[in-house]
């Protein structure tokens, strides 16, 4: 199974070299560009072993926890980090011990499913399996037909963030053989997005590593983009609460702009409003929150600085004006003030506190 070249592509030694394995053909050179990546044996898989000599040896064989499979005459034998090449030309050594014709065939027939783990600006960072044929049960529904690609991986993991850098998306992948090194390359989705680029959807293989860094802050132009690719989740849950026509939960399309959501939710109440002091509430994944104020201007254009787009779980607040402030206040206490103070002086007094 071949994928495609990657550009910037990076050897990373493993933390942890494991067990050791059965030394690979040296004919079997390791080249770190995705367009030459071959399947990786692992536990799971399930092999069909074919001697063109000796039929009756042939039979199913199956990759074990451990990367072990039991195989006629040789016993408990290594398979798990080879390539099918790799496994093959190892077998016919071993057998040539045996066989004066050890000639034979090795394949994959039922493969393993695939394991990934997606971290950084996915709404659902962790590690996902990935079948040749499923359905997604999330809100956006996303089916698999054929060999899992990067693309599916993201939605299955609910999709992209709206701070996530399209451009600084990067793949970790283990490279055969016993030592267990691993290799990065950086994935340009904007290049998918807009030209259609499908180098930049590299085929996933079992422990691939995909990681989504953040976007600065200054620029929203990557996730209005987003926002209309199926990169991103279909919809998200924000709260719009204050002084609106239709305070509570909304349901918006991914990436909605504060000044949209603020408009889905009724808008702002005429003269109750304080639409000098629009604010937006994000509790982050760490535990921290962020409040930042903002303009309301329904002709603003999307922007991180005036007009930014919203995340799921955002809250909005529209603050009330003093007025408001003023109105309530009146309402709440004017019966207790008759005979104290008359209505202007509480103007006053409430417009020295604002």
């Amino acid at each position: 199974m071949a994928g495609p070249r990657l550009a910037q592509i990076e050897i990373v030694p493993a933390p942890d070299a494991g067990r050791a394995q059965p030394a690979a053909p040296a004919a079997a050179a390791q080249d770190p560009a995705y367009q030459e990546d071959a399947y990786i044996l692992g536990t799971g898989d399930g092999l069909l072993l074919r001697f063109l000599a000796v039929p009756d040896l042939s039979g199913p064989i199956e990759i074990l926890n451990d990367g072990t499979a039991s195989l006629p005459l040789l016993g408990i034998v290594r398979l798990g980090g080879l390539t099918l090449s790799q496994a093959s030309q190892w077998l016919e050594t071993l057998y040539r011990k045996q066989l004066q014709r050890p000639n034979l065939q090795l394949r994959v027939v039922q493969p393993r499913p695939l394991r990934v783990a997606l971290v950084g600006e996915v709404e659902r960072p962790g590690i996902y399996t990935l079948t040749t044929t499923e359905a997604s049960k999330t809100e956006a529904a996303v089916s698999i037909s054929g060999a899992p690609t990067l693309v599916d991986a993201i939605q299955k993991a609910g999709g992209l963030t709206a701070m996530a850098n399209l451009g600084d998306v990067w793949l970790q992948r283990r490279m055969p053989g016993p030592e267990q090194r691993y290799k990065r390359a950086r994935v340009d989705l904007l290049a998918l997005v807009r030209e259609g680029d499908m180098v930049q959807n590299p085929l996933l293989f079992d422990g691939d590593v995909i990681r989504i860094e953040r976007v600065s802050e200054e620029s929203a132009a990557q996730a209005a983009e987003m926002a209309s690719s199926t990169l991103s989740p279909t919809e998200i849950t924000v709260n719009v609460v204050g002084e609106v026509k239709a305070p509570g939960r909304l349901q918006v399309p991914a990436n909605t702009p504060l000044m949209q959501a603020i408009l889905a939710a009724g808008g702002p109440e005429n003269w109750r409003a304080r639409t000098s002091k629009v604010e937006v509430v994000r509790i982050n994944r760490n535990g921290s929150a962020q409040r930042r104020t903002y303009v309301y201007d329904p002709s603003q254009d999307v922007s991180m600085a005036k007009n930014p787009p919203l995340v799921a779980g955002d809250t909005v607040i529209v603050n009330r004006s003093r007025y408001a402030v003023a109105s309530d206040a009146i309402g709440a206490v004017g019966e207790p003030l008759t005979g104290l103070v008359n209505a202007l002086t509480l103007f006053r007094l409430l417009d020295n506190d604002l």
